[in-house]
């Protein structure tokens, strides 16, 4: 009886383990028989579609591109926000017809108006063995000695003159000046490509600027005057509380360099005092 009873339980024993063997088997089965997942085949992102650069075909837009950059993106707006008032101190480095040179310290300061001839500027500048200042106000010039007006040479006075309607401003706000803009043929100057633009302002007074192809930036104006042909440079822009500033410009007279100008400070929006305008 004890031998039957242990006959029957190993028999049970045995149809067990080949129960789970044969489980074990299924599932193993069943498993290599999955097939795998594929990978996620990423979409292409859409190719936009190349328009090719902005086609140029007046002046009104390369001056609109310059205003844009020169504000930094903000245009206009950023211009007059910022540079309702200016205090700017440099030197100057200037070169007489027999060569001579002579350097002098400057500070300007500019009262924004609505125009260029709304103007308000002050240069004050400082020589070894003088100091005076030139004042620019409603389209006339006029000196301050020792708190004492003065009429300045007319030399000096068309100088100045020429640095406000020939300088940056006159294409900056071309607009407000009511100025007229010619789009002439691109140049190519040691390599680098130049949009072309005349401006001239109600005064018949015509500034030629040289634009930069690839930054939008003036890299160079010219003008004639008296029978003088006249070529600025400028160089070393940087931006100034968030418009861009040349620190440095060369002016040349019939191909001889007059004046070199670097610019070591400029500020915008500071209160400036009326009263220092006033031919009193």
């Amino acid at each position: 009886m004890f031998l039957r009873s242990r006959y029957i339980f190993t028999l049970i024993l045995l149809m067990l383990a080949m129960t789970v063997a044969g489980f074990a088997q299924v599932v193993t089965t069943q498993k290599s028989e999955k097939k795998p997942v594929p990978a996620a085949v990423p979409t292409p992102l859409p190719t936009p579609v190349d328009k090719g650069p902005v086609k140029i075909t007046t002046p009104e837009q390369v001056a609109e591109l310059v205003i844009f950059f020169y504000g930094r993106g903000g245009g206009r707006a950023t211009l007059n926000q910022i540079r309702k008032t200016t205090q700017e101190k440099g030197k100057t480095t200037t070169t007489a017809a027999d060569g001579h040179k002579e350097m002098s310290t400057y500070q300007r300061l500019i009262i924004r108006g609505d125009a260029l001839n709304k103007e308000k500027i002050l240069l004050d500048q400082e020589f070894p063995g003088a100091r005076y200042s030139l004042v620019y106000k409603e389209g006339k010039i006029y000196g301050i000695y020792n708190n004492a007006v003065f009429t300045p040479r007319q030399d000096a006075s068309l100088a100045f003159e020429n640095q406000i309607v020939h300088g940056i401003e006159a294409l900056l706000r071309y607009k407000e000046n009511e100025s007229k803009l010619e789009l002439g043929e691109r140049e190519k100057i040691m390599g680098v490509d130049y949009y072309v633009v005349d401006v001239t302002d109600k005064q018949d007074r015509k500034t030629r600027f040289f634009i930069s192809a690839k930054s939008y930036r003036i890299m160079m104006l010219t003008y004639e005057d008296s029978g003088i042909k006249y070529r600025r440079k400028y160089y070393d822009y940087n931006y100034a509380q968030g418009t861009l500033v040349p620190f440095r410009s060369v002016l040349w007279a019939n191909d001889k360099i007059i004046e070199e100008a670097d610019v070591l400070t400029v500020t915008f929006g500071q209160k400036i005092d009326d009263d220092i305008f006033k031919a009193s």
